[in-house]
């Protein structure tokens, strides 16, 4: 048995009274939308309409629980009785047996509610007795507010045999709860909006009084009028004869006549094309918002569209306002500033009706000098004026809406400006005050006006060598000197005027200058150049003597003093590589290319000047050996006294001694190759010392102890740490010249090229917190081509880079080609399973990323492991294999069967030991450089002699300073973010010396976390296309949000 069929007589008379079930037998018909909240077999709730006595349904809800441990029904409803009502118990009767009512849609409840508001409202109309308001006439008293007398209001209702009556209808009654089952709703609702006018003017209502119309609030009227509509019937009280109300609001006007020699004013209201004044109305309301008009006994009630103020209520029932001859000017100039807010008229014509003067708008422009200016507005009414922000109403003559359609037809950035300066002041006074002065209610004063005028002519920019000062060791102040048209311009003005981004420079004479001419913004951004590095006064810019881009700016820009051309003749020459000295290589046995001739004069010149700079050509192009041209002409026609030292890494240590021997024969190479060895002593005996960074960082003093003719950082990219100790040592050594050989630069971030220019050229950026917000910032961060643009011009003199595309022609073709490779479906379960694992903790830890850089880098690097077999992060996983050996291995077992050669590498000589033991297995011979191998050279040359096919290379020991052109297959097995590195390795085989096509592919897994490293390495290598070659688009180093890329879908 369900819930309902417990809902008995017996179960229902426990909880209502035997009465309430009786009355709820007879409005069952009555229960609708009844609807089941909630319901199981021992509880239920239900909500339903229910209708009774009143207009509307009343809302009822009913519970019920029967159960062995307890019984118990309740019902609420929204009728007087509120609980366990008749209502209640009719929902109970009709739920026994039926069955569960479905719940309604939501269209279906809304439009049920609307549809029972519809009946509602008819019905409000339909039933109930209706209402009538009974407005009196109460005789005139001293407080009375018109000769008619006060008016009451109060509510009747009709008697019992005829007429009205009062009691039962009082106010009081119609806010109580029954008011609505007695008279017809609609009409207690009218009257219940003027009851609320009665609280809302705080009258304390006392039961049979009639309140005056006063006590009944602004809405009275419009109040009456709805009360109208709903059936009320208006009721004349005593004293009233008719009642009526107007059928729109009430005018208040003036009329203007002459009377004799007097002049008269009359107020007076018309109402429906009848006037009325005097002493037949009276006023209605605090403000006056209504009148009650009285001819006999017969009543109007007008509203107004307007508040009426209590002079001109007073005027209105009062006697006319007459005016006599001698006084009849200042009273019509008066009454002027009042026919804004009331209509007059002269109804015989006998006066012409004064007009209301028109707000006039003054400007007065006081220059203090050409450039600065104050601006006083003013308001002016005849000869009346105020300040234009003044409250001041000068005597109500004031109209704000006139003054408000002047102020329009002004332009937004000149209302209210009290000064203007610089170029907002030349633009006030040849644009926008000739247009003021076009206007029609706008006059425009000028206080010593200047004599603007334009020049035509090109400035004139000049720069003479100031006294140099004793502490000034490594740069020289120029005195800058600007005139136009014969008149000195001071340099600070100047470059503000640029910097505002103003559209001329105003002299204090008048004269002005458009400051779009490019000399102009070529002084800004060469000043602007040199401020980077060093402040200095007002009038001077410091240069250095080594920044050669801003010395080759000043040339072109103006006139450079005789003293400072020795300098900037330098600089042209460096900057465009042409007019230097071209002196002809001497002690090489290998003639230079075209291309590696210019490099050799371009160390030559830095080196004959004592500057340093950084040879950044493409991998592969010979960069050793210009170094040794330069290093041999040293020696032979500079007569150094003291040898070079170059740093390299160790890989490449033997490749420099080898690489003399060839090209430069007559240099003496030495090489501390171990601690112990005697730097000193190796030193005096030998042209050029070669060392490892590990050396020079570990035996610093041996090294800085001692002068150099030149230091020669390879593979410089070494020392990019500028907070490490390697750094640190290449920068105390002792060298005249100094000069950075690498292919790349920078690798991740700028603040790696900052570190081999703070070591080649200090002098262009001494503090790397100027490189930071110099260049750092708006290169990688901002992407900022202007600042890309300075930087690249500052730093062209000092580092020279060509790539093969452009010098070597004759270089066989690179094809670079990636191949996919998907896992096999046991290794892909183990990768995913590991990815969903590790990326919640990666990106955790990625919110403090510097703080947990080396869990994050582990974390990825296992994934990376994973990616190619992830038996080199688990033991037991080495039966599940890997997709890239056995990709491998295919190609190259056709590769090494056609006779070619090929390396391999990859950043895990883990994966590199197994990728030997399935070659080993199919019978590929293999020779392995990582850094475990003890004799680099024997690995090396058994390659060259083609005993094993393939050279398995670990990117570390073997990315950098080998020269494998007998191999002419390159492939890359696990992706890094660090382009330079890959380019590095593939160019081991693509140099000078390659005779054949190089074929180049980069195993990628598809679907993990390589392909987002191939993605990050492509926005990365942008970034030094941009810098270097100038080309591409910026991009950041690798950041926290890079990390969060590697794990975004798609």
């Amino acid at each position: 048995m369900g819930i309902r069929d417990a809902l008995t007589d017996d179960y229902l008379a426990r909880f209502y009274d035997p009465g309430t079930l009786v009355r709820a037998r007879a409005i069952l018909d009555g229960v609708v939308a009844l609807e089941a909240v909630h319901e199981t077999s021992s509880s239920l709730t239900v909500t339903a309409d229910v209708w009774g006595t009143a207009p509307t349904p009343y809302a009822v809800q009913f519970h019920a629980e029967v159960n062995e441990t307890s019984d118990w029904v309740f019902s609420a409803c929204s009728c007087p009785v509120a609980r366990m009502c008749k209502h209640g118990a009719a929902v109970a009767l009709r739920l026994r047996g039926a069955p569960p009512v479905p719940s309604q849609p939501l269209w279906q409840q809304r439009l049920a509610r609307l549809s029972s508001e519809l009946d509602r409202r008819a019905r409000s109309t339909m039933s109930g007795t209706s209402l009538g308001l009974e407005i009196s006439r109460r005789p005139t008293s001293r407080w009375s507010r018109g000769t008619p007398g006060d008016f009451t209001l109060r509510p009747v209702r009709p008697g019992a045999r005829q007429g009205w009556a009062r009691s039962g209808a009082d106010w009081p009654d119609l806010s109580g709860p029954t008011a609505s089952d007695r008279y017809v709703p609609a009409q207690v609702e009218a009257l219940q909006v003027l009851q609320r006018g009665l609280v809302s003017m705080h009258s304390y209502l006392v039961s049979g009084s009639a309140p005056l119309l006063d006590d009944y609030g602004d809405r009275l009227v419009p109040a009456l009028r709805a009360a109208v509509a709903a059936g009320v019937t208006l009721v004349p009280g005593a004293g009233v004869g008719s009642l009526s109300l107007s059928s729109g609001p009430a005018r208040v006007a003036a009329d203007l006549v002459r009377r004799g020699t007097a002049t008269e004013l009359t107020i007076l209201t018309e109402v429906d094309d009848r006037r009325w004044r005097g002493d037949l109305v009276t006023p209605v309301g605090r403000p006056v918002t209504s009148l009650v008009l009285v001819e006999g006994d017969d009543v109007l009630i007008a509203d107004l569209a307007e508040p009426l103020s209590d002079a001109l209520a007073e005027l209105l029932v009062g006697p006319p306002l007459v005016v006599e001859a001698d006084d009849q000017d200042t009273f019509l100039e008066a009454l002027a500033p009042l026919t804004r807010h009331v209509e007059v008229a002269s109804s015989d014509g006998s006066l012409d009706v004064p007009t209301p003067p028109r707000p006039h708008l003054h400007l007065t422009v006081t220059w203090r000098s050409s450039t600065h200016a104050t601006l006083a507005w003013q308001w002016a009414y005849g000869d009346a004026r105020c300040d234009a922000t003044s409250p001041e109403s000068l005597g109500g003559v004031r109209d704000p809406a006139a003054e408000r359609a002047v102020l329009a037809t002004v332009a937004d950035h000149l209302v209210g400006l009290t000064s203007a300066s610089g170029g907002d002041a030349l633009s006030l006074a040849l644009h926008d005050l000739p247009h003021l002065a076009t206007l029609p209610d706008v006059t425009v004063t000028e206080v010593e006006a200047p004599d603007f005028r334009e020049s035509a002519s090109a400035p004139e920019i000049a720069f003479t060598l100031a006294e140099r000062q004793p502490d000034h060791t490594d740069w020289l102040d120029l005195e800058v000197q600007v005139s136009v048209d014969g008149e000195q311009v001071p340099l600070p003005d100047v470059l503000a005027a640029v910097t505002r981004g103003d559209e001329f420079l105003v002299l204090p004479s008048g004269l002005y200058v458009a400051l779009d001419r490019p000399e102009f913004a070529r002084l800004h951004e060469a000043v602007a150049a040199a401020a980077q590095l060093r402040e200095g006064d007002d009038t001077r810019v410091s240069v250095g003597t080594t920044d050669l881009s801003v010395w080759a700016e000043l040339t072109e820009l103006g006139v450079v003093d005789a003293q400072a051309a020795t300098w900037a003749d330098r600089a042209v020459a460096l900057r465009d590589l042409t007019e230097i000295p071209q002196p002809d290589p001497v002690g090489l046995t290998t003639a230079l290319r075209p291309y590696q001739l210019e490099g050799f004069w371009w160390l030559a010149f830095l080196h004959q000047h004592g500057l340093g700079g950084i040879l950044a050509d493409d991998m592969g192009l010979g960069k050793t050996l210009q170094v040794l041209a330069l290093v041999q002409h040293a020696v032979i026609r500079g007569g150094v006294e003291d040898p070079f030292l170059v740093v390299a890494p160790t890989s490449v240590v033997t490749a420099w001694r080898q690489q003399a021997v060839t090209h430069a024969p007559g240099l003496r190479v030495g090489v501390v190759s171990r601690r112990t060895d005697d730097v000193a002593a190796i030193a005096r005996d030998h042209d050029v010392v070669v060392t490892t960074y590990a050396l020079l960082r570990l035996e610093r003093e041996q090294f800085v102890s001692r002068r150099w003719s030149g230091l020669v950082l390879d593979e410089a990219q070494q020392v990019k740490n500028h907070q490490g100790k390697t750094y640190a040592a290449a920068r105390a050594v002792d060298a005249d010249f100094r000069l950075a050989v690498t292919g790349t630069p920078f690798e991740n971030r700028l603040m790696e090229l900052w570190s081999l220019l703070s070591i080649t050229a200090p002098g262009l950026y001494p503090v790397p917190r100027r490189f930071r917000d110099m260049v750092v910032g708006p290169v990688e961060k901002d992407g900022d081509q202007a600042a890309l643009d300075r930087f690249r011009r500052r730093i062209r003199p000092f580092l020279l880079r060509r790539t093969k595309e452009l010098v070597a022609a004759d270089l066989p073709p690179k094809q670079e080609q990636v191949l996919e490779v998907d896992l096999e479906p046991r290794h892909r379960k183990i990768y995913d399973t590991h990815l969903a694992k590790e990326r919640q903790k990666i990106l955790g830890l990625v919110e403090d990323f510097d703080r947990n850089r080396v869990a994050i880098f582990s974390a990825l690097t296992k994934l990376r492991q994973l990616a190619l077999d992830p038996a080199l992060v688990d033991p037991d996983h080495d039966h599940v294999g890997s997709a890239k050996v056995s990709l491998l291995a295919e190609h190259l077992a056709e590769v090494t069967a056609e006779g070619h050669q090929a390396l391999v590498f990859s950043t895990f000589t883990s994966f590199l030991a197994r990728v030997r033991e399935r070659l080993d297995a199919d019978g590929i011979p293999t020779v392995q450089l990582d850094g475990s191998t003890r004799d680099r050279e024997a690995v090396i040359e058994a390659f060259r002699r083609a005993e094993a096919p393939v050279f398995l290379i670990s990117l570390k020991a073997g990315g950098v300073g080998l020269t494998l052109t007998e191999a002419d297959y390159v492939y890359v097995l696990d992706p890094w973010w660090n382009p330079a590195a890959e380019a590095q390795a593939v160019d081991r085989a693509h140099r000078i010396g390659q005779d054949k096509h190089v074929h180049v592919y980069r195993l990628v897994a598809t679907d993990t976390i390589e392909e987002k490293v191939m993605a990050l390495k492509a926005r990365k290598a942008e970034l030094f296309a941009r810098v270097i070659d100038g080309g591409g688009a910026s991009t950041q180093g690798i950041s926290a949000d890079d990390i969060r890329g590697l794990f975004e879908d798609g």
